[in-house]
């Protein structure tokens, strides 16, 4: 029968060896499983806390976005802006710049006509002068006498009469 107590049953055994185990839990429970608990707790905060960290960083950085945006679209519509008035600008004062070099240039053919008309004049007076001259040395020649003040003057008139008669 030797055999028979190698596999019977020691309840008082069990009993202890079950309040082994239970003493055992107590203490993981009350030593390691409060602490442990704790710790994955404040782990599991300070993520959290580096997660939201996160988030606002991350609607930060999106606000901050949107605003250099919008500051670099009202940079471009002003940009825009200048530059059409510079050349509206540009364009007015370019048409300014022609009338004007327009108007010189008028006046500068108005004041050549009137001096080739005076020049014009001179001339034509000094030639009549040389042809009254001229014409009274030969009417004089031909007539071989000299005339006196009233005759000469009464020759010129005529002539002159009849030149300005043929240049029209």
């Amino acid at each position: 029968m030797n055999t028979l107590d190698v596999i019977s049953v020691n309840i008082w055994q069990i009993v202890v060896s079950l309040l082994n185990l239970l003493i055992l839990f107590l203490l993981v429970k009350k030593f390691l499983f409060g602490p442990v608990t704790r710790m994955l707790k404040k782990r599991q905060d300070t993520v959290d806390a580096k997660y939201s960290e996160a988030d606002i960083a991350l609607k930060n950085a999106q606000e901050s976005e949107k605003e250099l945006n919008k500051k670099l679209n009202d940079a471009n519509i002003t940009a825009t802006k200048i530059i059409s008035d510079a050349t509206a600008t540009a364009g007015v004062r370019s048409d300014e710049i022609v009338a004007e070099a327009k108007k010189t240039a008028e006046n500068i053919v108005d004041r050549a006509k009137v001096n080739a008309e005076l020049e014009m004049e001179k001339a034509k007076s000094s030639i009549k002068e040389e042809i009254v001259d001229v014409s009274a040395a030969l009417t004089e020649k031909l007539l071989e006498r000299e005339m006196n003040g009233k005759d000469h003057a009464d020759f010129i008139d005529s002539f002159i009469d009849t030149l300005g008669n043929s240049d029209e």
